[in-house]
């Protein structure tokens, strides 16, 4: 099949999802122009700070569309890429973009509270502090495997027999580290510029777009040769900066020049497609089993994960979106648009691997991010644009597809910490609870465990990052199931996706427990390998089933009350 045709195709699925499912959701719980949003409400400079709603967008995309829609497509087309296609469609419209709206509407209508503190209010404190103690160990597995990623991205060495040379692409990824250093220091320029002159329009894009390329044009002449130890202590420190400095400093610009990256980069792979209209060469279907994978169901769904919902997203959507929208009627392209524009990404990565492919349906060899990179720097070299800043381009937006998730993710970890631990009234709080939700105390202790499971290595974390996600993600819809049906809002929409979200993390981590634990007996499995893994798939069982638990009784007897509305 042509993979232009289904571009397309899953190009007007997910604008006629946006259009008339995502519309009419936002009618049915109602949204209002003219209320005063808690970044209005509580406008501190810190994390309430009123923003443009495009720039929200961007915040909110550059945050989602992390290494998952890439990465989970290429690698799920093992079982065909049709049964990836319709769940990237179906969990797009129908899952993915309903958790990540009702997260950020909740929150919105609840003073930008993050979905701990949601929970706390309408399921209760126990059911809080399960909550943040899942979120928090599911914020150290991101963190780990996207730090991990990160560095290896810009690595300019590989090790061969004992014998460590400069890699052939050296000076590529030195080049895209570079670039993301420079894209940081230029981030703070353009936070204070905008504070201080508070652009709009088209002068805030003239700004973005010379800062952005600036960064690459530099960047591309400077390459930074360093070790992938060196480029871990360097990601580290960056995302320590996100996590305690004001959004409007540093997270919300570079998000706004990120998406102008990745703006490119999905226009360039479109276009590629379009003009160059490859077949898709991976077969269609392949079976139910998988024997590098295992069956369908449920690898398929926690393996393509963020393409088609994601429970890091509603994260993003409660803990910083929601304190940065100015006006409730941002929240639908906020919330709903830029989750069916990542799963148009995802689509295309897939569309990408298939063009990559042989012609009797043998997949492209290298990494999902490698195939992706290689693919769409094909088609950037075709319009002319010099191998060299194509491969350096695409080196920097697969990374930055990172980089965007982990300084996001080092924010809410923190976030999640200092909730855990805080009460109502902390100016009277004890004092070893004062040092604990202590923002830099808090962001330490949170990137201190997230580098030691960096050090188990990306491949050994990612197999639990797909269930996690996939759980969290059910959590987050049983709790606005609770939520909407307390304020007297339609819920009924929301319990298709949670049963179904409920059974295929379930059972993808009792699979997995079960997987690791005959690794132990048959004496194959390695403590800081197999073993950290069982540790952390045991805990986020007993931590979902106690949420589960707990939230569905809540559901069960709570009565609708229009006067919380």
């Amino acid at each position: 099949m042509n993979t232009l045709v289904i571009v397309l195709i899953a190009a007007v699925c997910l604008l006629a999802g946006y259009a008339l499912y995502g519309r009419w959701l936002a009618k049915k719980w109602g949204i209002d122009p003219t209320a005063e949003t808690p970044a209005v409400r509580h406008n501190d400079g810190e994390d309430y700070v009123p923003t443009n709603g495009w720039t929200v967008f961007a915040h909110q995309f550059s945050s989602i569309a992390g290494a998952g829609p890439v990465t989970g497509a290429i690698q799920a087309a093992a079982f065909g890429w049709l049964p990836v296609l319709l769940w990237i469609l179906l969990g797009g419209i129908f899952f993915g973009a309903v958790t990540d709206f009702g997260a950020l509407y909740a929150s919105v209508k609840n003073e930008g509270k993050s979905m701990g503190l949601l929970i706390e209010k309408y399921i209760g404190k126990t059911g809080r502090r399960l909550f943040l103690g899942f979120c928090w160990l599911f914020t150290l597995i991101v963190i780990a495997a996207f730090a991990d990623m990160v560095a290896g991205t810009f690595n300019a060495y590989v090790e061969t027999d004992g014998v460590v040379s400069l890699a052939d692409s050296a000076n590529a990824n030195g080049a895209a580290g570079c670039i993301s250093l420079l894209f940081i220091a230029f981030a703070v320029v353009f936070g204070l510029i905008q504070k201080k002159f508070n652009f709009k329009g088209w002068k805030q894009v003239v700004v973005g777009l010379v800062f952005t390329a600036a960064a690459l044009l530099i960047g591309m002449n400077l390459p930074i040769i360093a070790t992938k130890d060196t480029w871990s202590y360097i990601t580290f420190a960056y995302i320590f900066l996100a996590a305690v400095l004001p959004m409007w400093l540093l997270m919300e610009p570079r998000d706004y020049m990120t998406t102008f990256m990745f703006a490119g980069m999905i226009i360039g792979a479109v276009l590629g497609l379009v003009v160059a209209h490859p077949s898709m060469n991976l077969p269609a279907y392949t079976g139910f089993s998988n024997e590098a994978l295992g069956n369908l169901f449920p690898i398929l769904f926690v393996t393509v994960a963020c393409g088609a919902v994601s429970g890091f997203h509603s994260l993003v959507s409660s803990g910083t979106s929601s304190k940065i929208i100015a006006n409730e009627k941002d929240m639908l392209k906020v919330g709903y648009g830029a989750m069916v524009l990542e799963s148009l990404l995802a689509v295309v990565a897939l569309c990408v691997a298939g063009a990559a492919a042989s012609a009797d349906g043998t997949a492209a060899v290298g990494t999902p991010f490698q195939i992706f990179s290689a693919g769409v720097a094909g088609f950037l070299k075709m319009f002319g644009i010099h191998a060299f800043a194509a491969q350096c381009f695409m080196t920097m937006c697969v990374s930055a597809l990172a980089l965007t998730s982990l300084d996001s993710v080092a924010r809410i970890g923190r976030m999640s910490f200092q909730e855990l631990f805080s009460v109502d009234d902390m100016e009277h709080a004890a004092g070893w609870r004062k040092v604990l939700c202590n923002k830099y105390f808090s962001t330490i202790i949170t990137l201190a465990c997230g580098f030691i499971l960096t050090k188990v290595g990306y491949a050994n974390i990612w197999p639990l990052f797909g269930s996690a996600n996939q759980l969290l993600s059910a959590l987050v819809l049983i709790t606005l199931c609770v939520f909407l049906k307390v304020t007297g809002r339609e819920n009924r929409t929301l319990f298709p996706p949670l049963i179904i979200m409920l059974c295929v993390t379930f059972t993808a981590l009792i699979q997995r427990s079960i997987a690791l634990v005959k690794a132990f007996s048959a004496g194959t499995a390695v403590f800081m390998v197999e073993g950290l893994q069982l540790i952390l798939a045991v805990l986020l069982i007993i931590l979902g089933v106690n949420i589960v638990v707990t939230s569905g009784k809540e559901l069960l007897k709570k009565k609708a009350d229009k006067a919380q509305a």
